[in-house]
């Protein structure tokens, strides 16, 4: 069986991106073979797509690390043809071919059935970075913040972010979104942020040891100085879910927020987190968490993607982008 997929191929030091034609693996034991009707494009993505050392195993390639589908061959017995299922993080897109194929070949234990109130594109419209998004939400809630307090959203125009700022807001919460983008301001307010602040105002004082405690909480998707600042103004018993690393690998930080306040500091890792964890997620993203992410979710088709990738790397994306399959 032939599939189109756009695949990364490296001609000497370049990786250029191209939809081709494939052939589908025969199916292993205990994996499944799935119709892709639609994905989503991540940072990640766009580093696998670029040829970032660490990323993709090997080239050529085809990336895409979120999966929503159709069982079309299955060699496990939780799975049968027919099943709507999706699959998010663990190798996807990384060392095994990803979504950015019409199929993917995955194990069985990558994958979930789909939520049966959940319509696929709006499982892709989450992806990833809504699972990730949801899982900073989750740890900050179940450390206890305060919700009389607001909650601060960093890099809060990008995939993790906008969910977060979302999901927060949907269920009761203050939300302060940190955004670089000056032209965002509304859009932040329409995902349900109270308060804009702009990036450059944030950061033009440097972090204290110990400032105000303004926060019960924080999502944090940069790192970096963001980061750092963050930790200083959470308030007693607050917590931050932090999650990413654009805007640096390393801060500096007073252990003050922690030994005087009990601030927590909670990383989180979707990609690999425990399959009953994203159980619990999708369950919550399909019922009391749901979302309605259409006014910012972009679709494409598979030969808009590397103009997409563009964007991405650039930092010009808002919101999220989908891949549908066959468009």
């Amino acid at each position: 069986m032939k599939y189109k997929a756009y695949l990364i191929e490296q001609i000497d030091d370049q990786f250029i991106g191209s939809v081709k034609e494939l052939d589908a693996p025969s199916v292993d034991d205990n994996h499944l073979l799935i119709r892709v009707n639609y994905s989503s494009l991540n940072y990640k993505d766009a580093l696998a797509s670029t040829g970032v050392k660490g990323v993709a195993k090997s080239y050529p390639f085809v990336p895409g690390i979120d999966v929503c589908g159709t069982v079309i061959e299955s060699k496990d017995d939780r799975f049968a043809v027919g099943d709507n299922v999706v699959a998010t993080g663990y190798k996807i897109g990384m060392a095994v071919h990803g979504g950015f194929g019409e199929v993917v070949h995955l194990p069985a234990d990558w994958v979930l059935h789909l939520p049966s109130n959940l319509e696929m594109v709006d499982a892709m419209s989450i992806g990833t970075a809504g699972i990730t998004a949801a899982a900073c939400v989750k740890k900050i809630i179940d450390s206890g913040i305060s919700d009389n307090l607001p909650v601060l959203v960093s890099g809060a125009t990008g995939g993790v972010g906008s969910v977060a700022v979302h999901i927060l807001s949907k269920i009761g919460y203050e939300v302060h979104a940190i955004t670089g983008k000056l032209d965002e301001e509304a859009t932040l307010i329409k995902m349900g942020a109270s308060k804009v602040i702009q990036r450059s105002d944030y950061i033009k004082e440097p972090a204290k040891a110990l400032d105000k405690g303004l926060y019960g909480g924080a999502v944090d998707t940069v790192g970096g100085d963001i980061l750092a600042k963050m930790i200083s103004m959470i308030a007693n018993e607050g917590a931050i879910s932090c999650c990413g690393n654009v805007g640096g690998m390393k801060f500096t930080s007073s252990v003050f927020p922690f030994i005087l306040r009990g601030v927590s500091l909670i990383g989180v890792d979707s990609a690999e987190s425990p399959l009953e964890f994203k159980k619990q997620l999708w369950d919550l993203l399909s019922s009391t968490w749901q979302l309605d992410l259409k006014s910012q979710t972009k679709e494409i088709n598979l030969e808009s993607v590397g103009q997409e990738v563009t964007k991405i790397l650039q930092g010009k994306q808002v919101g999220r982008i989908v891949i549908k399959h066959g468009a």
